[in-house]
C-alpha cells in the first residue's frame, strides 16, 4: 500500500520516445501545450530530429495561437545534438505519467493492484462511504473506486481522462457484479461532468496533488462545486509536501502506523516489468525482486510512501 512515485530521474529510465506522444487525442494534447509550465520550446527543440510531419501539424493545431509564434521559431533554430538530447530527456520526464496513463496502460494496472490502502483507513470511511453517491476523481483503473463498492457506496461516478484507463476501467465494472454501480466518466479535475452537489463524497486516490495541472486550486474548486452540503472531500494519500497546502485550506489529516508496509505485485514477472519501467533508477528494487525471485516488495525498498493516510475536508453552504 504505497503512494506514486515520483518521476525518474535518469534518461534510462524513460520508456518513451517523442513520437509517442501522438498517443494523446485533440483534447489532451491541447490541454497540455495549454499550459503555462509546459515546454513548448523543449518541444520544438525535440522534434527538430524527424519528428513524423502528421505530428508537427497536430502540435500546430492544438497550441494556443499566442504560443505558435514560440513553437516555430525553436522548431527552426538551430541547436546542438546534446541540447536537443537535453530537452527531449526534460520533456519525457515531465510527461513520464500522462505517456504510461495513455500508451501502456496495463502496465499501471499492474503497479496499483500492488499498492493497496490501508484496511484501517478503509474502515474508518465506511461510514462515511456507506449508502453514498461517491465521486472517484482521477480513478485510474478503480482502485479506490471498488474499494468504496466493497464498503457499501450506492454508487460511484469514477472520472478518468485517460482513455486507456477508462477502457481497464470499463472492463472490470463488466467483469464485477459490484460495476453495475459504476458510472465511468471522462473528465479531468477542472472540469467535471458532474452537476452541482450531485454527489455526497468527492474523493481523490494518489492523484490529487496541489499543483494546478494535478488539481491545485482549480480542481479543489471543482470538487467543492459538485459536492451537497454536509458531504465531505477526501485526499487519499496526499504527498507529504502538500500537507501544508490541504492544511492551509481547511482540511483535517489523519495517518495510520504501517510499519513493515509492501507493495504486491500479482506476480514475480509483473514485479520485474513495473521495477523496469517505474522504477529503473533504483538498482536496490530490482536486485531483491531477482535476488528472492519474489512479488512482494518492502516500501522501504521502493523508496514510496505507504498509503496509510488521509486528508478530508467538510462542504459547507458558505463553500458554494
Amino acid at each position: 500500500m504505497c503512494s506514486r512515485r515520483t518521476t525518474p530521474e535518469t534518461i534510462d529510465a524513460y520508456p518513451f520516445q517523442i513520437h509517442d506522444l501522438d498517443v494523446f487525442d485533440d483534447e489532451m494534447l491541447h490541454h497540455l501545450l495549454s499550459s503555462p509550465a509546459f515546454d513548448v520550446p523543449g518541444l520544438a527543440w525535440s522534434m527538430q530530429d524527424g519528428a513524423a510531419p502528421a505530428f508537427v501539424e497536430r502540435v500546430r493545431a492544438q497550441l494556443p495561437a499566442e504560443r505558435l509564434p514560440i513553437f516555430e521559431q525553436a522548431l527552426h533554430q538551430p541547436i546542438s545534438t546534446v541540447c536537443r538530447e537535453r530537452a527531449r530527456r526534460r520533456l519525457l520526464k515531465a510527461l513520464f505519467w500522462d505517456l504510461t496513463y495513455w500508451k501502456t496502460p496495463e502496465l499501471y494496472e499492474e503497479l496499483t493492484e500492488g499498492e493497496r490502502l490501508h484496511p484501517e483507513l478503509l474502515r474508518q470511511l465506511q461510514s462515511e462511504i456507506q449508502d453514498r453517491v461517491v465521486l472517484d476523481a482521477g480513478a485510474g483503473t478503480g482502485r479506490a473506486t471498488f474499494a468504496c463498492l466493497r464498503h457499501g457506496a450506492r454508487q460511484v461516478y469514477a472520472v478518468e481522462p485517460s482513455p486507456g484507463l477508462r477502457h481497464l476501467l470499463g472492463c472490470k465494472c463488466q467483469q464485477d457484479p459490484l460495476g453495475e454501480r459504476v458510472r465511468c466518466l471522462a473528465g479531468r479535475f477542472d472540469a467535471l461532468p458532474l452537476a452541482d452537489k450531485s454527489v455526497d463524497i468527492a474523493l481523490s486516490c494518489s492523484a490529487f496533488t496541489a499543483d494546478d495541472e494535478q488539481g491545485g486550486e482549480p480542481g479543489l474548486v471543482e470538487l467543492r462545486r459538485v459536492t451537497r452540503d454536509g458531504g465531505k472531500i477526501l485526499i487519499l494519500a496526499p504527498r507529504m509536501v502538500d500537507l501544508p497546502w490541504f492544511q492551509g485550506r481547511g482540511f483535517q489529516h489523519v495517518s495510520f502506523p504501517a510499519d513493515g508496509s509492501v507493495i504486491q505485485f500479482r506476480s514475480f514477472e509483473a514485479a520485474v516489468r513495473c521495477a523496469r519501467h517505474f522504477y529503473a533508477h533504483n538498482r536496490a528494487m530490482l536486485d531483491y525482486i531477482l535476488s528472492r525471485r519474489c512479488s512482494a516488495v518492502p516500501c522501504s525498498i521502493v523508496g514510496v510512501k505507504p498509503l496509510n493516510d488521509y486528508c478530508w475536508l467538510q462542504v459547507t453552504g458558505k463553500d458554494g
